[in-house]
């Protein structure tokens, strides 16, 4: 079944142009998405526009709002969508994996507040009882599994008992609040919708807040950010974090990959993706984390997540690629990384180069000077700011014995260091000083590359290392 197939958006559906879309020539040349492309609009597309949205009212202003959906260009305005059914409770059923945590499970339940179905899903605790107790006491219902099968396993053998049209998935040390599912179900108002997630922020913590969980509040691995954006491989949110997530029952099929303990959401995002469905990440509605406190503790989460690399690479091919360049943007970074006198000029040469042949495929139109420039200056600056990521995090070993003997890749690697620190922080708004913000990061990142480089050992596999070379952006 494609996706057309699966229905059209309804009337009054709201869409608006995203926050990083720029627009030229009066509102006939739209530049962003993901990833990046050019898009034309007709006379009669562009006056459907007003005030950056599109209202759904007919066949045109339904195909336009489809095409800037589909591009990344738009997002879907969740104050104007509704619920795709009258009553909360027949419309979605909660499941939540446990295993021995029944303070954090009562935790979760009260947040809960009876409003909807609830399977709790007992992943072979070790103490039971303490489990079901817990879930009688909240009303919801058990399903106790004879041997530990990991979160994916768990999460699939609660599906297989909804009788709901939706599903949310919300791991046992998250608290939700009220309005939590029922502004994401908002979005399945879209019927290609088939998966959403909201931002995923901090509890807080039991102990004195310390530098690691306020890293984390700004920095956490399951914060994908403050835009709302489409999610699929090259936009700017590629997976969706399993901690909460909110899915279509009909499109989930038999759900996660049973085999999977790790970067089984990362999985289930891609294959959703490419049959068709779309993926929505929504910060406007927020869910809260119990972020790890002790150094150990955090730093072992984040080398469990980099393990999961090697998998989705066997599984999924160069989409796990931890870098992507055009060939003019390999050439940019190739040449600033030489450190030469002629890396600016063959760093700039190759802009040049890039440019005038963008500009060539561009419509004529008077904004193609300024839409070819935003176009280099995107791509080189994406470029440069992947390879300081390769050198941190993905590659860090590798940087570390090249640094050794090199004192280009020294000056390379702590330019990155200090650029990205510095980024990060005026990015996310981090309320922690920022040398310990500085050493957060870096440890965030080697305990990732440590993970990453474990797994691809294990695995005898590369794939999930090796950066590619891909073709150019799109102009429509």
């Amino acid at each position: 079944m494609t996706g057309t197939a699966r229905g059209a958006l309804p009337d009054g559906f709201v869409v608006r142009l995203g926050d990083r879309v720029r627009t030229h020539d009066d509102g006939a040349t739209l530049v962003g998405g993901a990833p990046t492309r050019v898009l034309y609009l007709t006379e009669i597309a562009r006056a459907l526009v007003v005030d950056r949205t599109i209202t759904v009212v007919d066949a045109r202003s339904r195909q336009l709002a489809e095409t800037l959906l589909e591009a990344g260009l738009a997002t879907p305005v969740l104050a104007e969508l509704r619920l795709p059914g009258e009553q909360l409770r027949d419309l979605v059923t909660v499941v939540i994996p446990v295993r021995d945590r029944p303070a954090q499970l009562r935790r979760l339940l009260g947040s809960l507040g009876g409003a909807v179905p609830v399977i709790v899903v007992d992943d072979a605790s070790l103490d039971p009882s303490s489990i079901e107790a817990v879930a009688v006491e909240a009303g919801a219902r058990t399903v106790r599994l004879p041997a530990n099968l990991g979160p994916a396993g768990a999460r699939n053998a609660g599906l297989e008992h909804i009788a709901t049209p939706f599903v949310a998935f919300v791991d046992s040390d998250m608290e939700l609040d009220a309005r939590t599912l029922p502004l994401l179900l908002r979005h399945f108002s879209d019927p290609r919708v088939a998966l959403v997630a909201p931002r995923i922020a901090g509890l807080a913590p039991a102990r004195a807040a310390n530098w690691i969980t306020r890293y984390d509040d700004a920095r956490s691995s399951l914060d994908l950010g403050r835009e709302p954006t489409v999610v699929r491989p090259g936009a700017r949110a590629s997976w969706l974090p399993a901690a909460c997530l909110v899915g279509r029952v009909e499109a989930l099929g038999a759900g996660f990959s049973p085999g999977m303990r790790v970067a089984e959401d990362v999985d289930l995002v891609w294959r959703l993706c490419e049959q068709g469905w779309r993926v929505r990440y929504e910060p406007a509605v927020e869910a809260r984390h119990e972020h790890r406190d002790r150094l150990v503790d955090w730093l072992a989460r984040k080398a469990f997540y980099g393990t999961g690399g090697a998998d989705l690479g066997r599984r999924h091919g160069q989409v796990i690629a931890p870098a992507v360049y055009t060939p003019w943007t390999l050439v940019v970074v190739g040449a600033l990384l030489a450190q030469r006198r002629w890396s600016v000029p063959v760093a700039a040469g190759a802009a040049v180069v890039a440019g005038v042949r963008i500009a060539r495929r561009l419509r004529p139109a008077r904004s193609r000077a300024r839409v070819t420039a935003s176009l280099v200056g995107m791509g080189a600056i994406a470029a440069t700011a992947q390879t300081g990521e390769l050198l941190l995090r993905h590659w860090w070993p590798i940087t570390l014995v090249a640094g050794l003997a090199s004192r280009r890749v020294r000056r390379a690697a702590l330019v990155a260091a200090v650029a990205d620190a510095v980024y990060e922080q005026y990015r996310t708004r981090a309320r922690v000083n920022p040398l310990a913000f500085v050493v957060a990061r870096r440890l965030d990142d080697l305990a990732y590359g440590a993970g990453l480089w474990w797994g691809a050992v294990r695995a005898r596999s590369l794939v999930a290392l090796a950066p590619v070379v891909r073709g150019r952006q799109s102009a429509r």
